[in-house]
């Protein structure tokens, strides 16, 4: 669900102020969980290598969850840099428009 609106929004489907935030926060938090997961991948297969009795079975499991959470945390982040740049689209359109449609303290009655 979340990479799945992180896609709409990137590729440019409105999205309220408060929905930016919280794609934001879910994001980050995505992008967190996926580095830490393949840092403990990584460090799982360093122990494997350094070990000459480990079965290369397990070595291609981590090889494999590696090359994987490598892929996710790519995505991740050239999903949050688009939503970043989406945001300030949004937010500089929102400014535009209420800029255009003149303010209501700058009138005299």
């Amino acid at each position: 669900m979340l990479v799945r609106r992180l896609r709409q929004v990137v590729g440019g489907q409105v999205a309220t102020e408060t929905e930016l935030r919280t794609l934001a926060e879910q994001a980050d938090g995505w992008a967190r969980a996926t580095d830490a997961q393949l840092h403990a991948a990584e460090g799982r297969l360093t122990e494997l290598n350094a070990n000459a009795a480990s079965p290369l079975t397990q070595i291609a499991t981590e090889v494999r969850r590696v090359e994987a959470l490598s892929r996710e945390l790519k995505e991740a982040r050239r999903l949050i840099e688009g939503l970043e740049r989406r945001t300030r689209e949004l937010r500089t359109a929102w400014l535009k428009h209420h800029a255009d449609a003149g303010s209501p303290f700058g009138q005299t009655p």
